[in-house]
């Protein structure tokens, strides 16, 4: 009857999702704005690890700018998280027959 075996589909799956856990914490991503005024490192799960302002963003004393500094850096580090993801999320698809 086709071969359709729940039990080996879910096993595959809890794999996957194993995986997928995996390269969460694997991932590292860094991201900057204002010329690199502010850079974050984000793992896969969009966990800030690191967070660096430089001196200089902070001398001028334009707390606003700053703020949109660490917003958008923030922001570029999330993209580039869901980027990362949804590339090995691909990949793992097409493992199971299901990216066709």
């Amino acid at each position: 009857m086709g071969g359709f075996n729940i039990n080996e589909m879910m096993s595959m799956a809890k794999q996957q999702a194993e995986t997928l856990q995996k390269k969460m914490e694997d991932t590292v991503v860094e991201a900057t704005a204002g010329g690199g005024s502010v850079s974050v490192k984000m793992n896969g799960r969009k966990q800030i690890l690191a967070l660096k302002i430089d001196p200089e963003a902070v001398k001028g004393g334009d707390v606003e700018m700053l703020q949109d500094l660490v917003t958008a850096a923030v922001n570029e580090g999330c993209r580039k998280v869901d980027e990362a993801m949804q590339s090995s999320l691909g990949g793992m698809l097409g493992g199971l027959g299901l990216g066709d």
